[in-house]
């Protein structure tokens, strides 16, 4: 059935596979991923080309005043500046005697730098706290004096008068 030959034939076919697959397999790889590579570098070359022209477009005088326009709300001398408002985003006017009043407030109307600024003077101010105190005005937070005793200490040693009763000279 199975000659010398075609025994001699298998070993060597199956040798050669041996040899050849770790190598054919990574000239397959390579080629995938050199595939890939060459993917990125166009999306790269895409993109630099989108930035590119981005770049350019601000170099046009045109173009840097409509986006201060759009995006920084400037008005150039003499236009009147309108604030287009949605009506399904913006509450109903509350009606007054006089008929309705602003639906835009005065703080609305203001440049974005105003309210930033005032965010950084709030920031800048300490805040009020009801519960804490100043040691000026309560005793028990003052510090202890030369000899040892506090400010409460002293309030409890001095004698205390009852401010419904005046007190009697004798």
């Amino acid at each position: 059935m199975f000659s010398v030959r075609a025994l001699v034939f298998a070993i060597v076919v199956v040798m050669a596979f041996v040899l050849v697959y770790p190598t054919l397999n990574s000239y397959v790889r390579q080629q995938a991923q050199l595939a890939d590579l060459n993917a990125q570098v166009e999306a790269a070359k895409a993109r630099n080309d989108d930035l590119q022209a981005d770049v350019d477009r601000w170099s046009d005088p045109a173009y840097v005043v409509a986006q201060a326009r759009e995006r920084l709300s400037f008005v150039l001398p003499g236009e009147t500046p309108y604030r287009v408002v949605d009506p399904e985003t913006v509450p109903d006017a509350p009606v007054t005697a006089d008929g309705p009043s602003s639906v835009i407030d005065s703080e609305s109307t203001k440049p974005w730098y105003t309210s930033v600024w005032e965010s950084v003077a709030v920031a800048g101010k300490l805040p009020v706290d009801a519960t804490s105190t100043d040691p000026a005005t309560d005793p028990a937070k003052a510090p202890p004096t030369k000899d040892g005793k506090t400010a409460a200490d002293d309030a409890t040693d001095a004698p205390t008068t009852d401010a419904a009763t005046p007190p009697t000279d004798g």
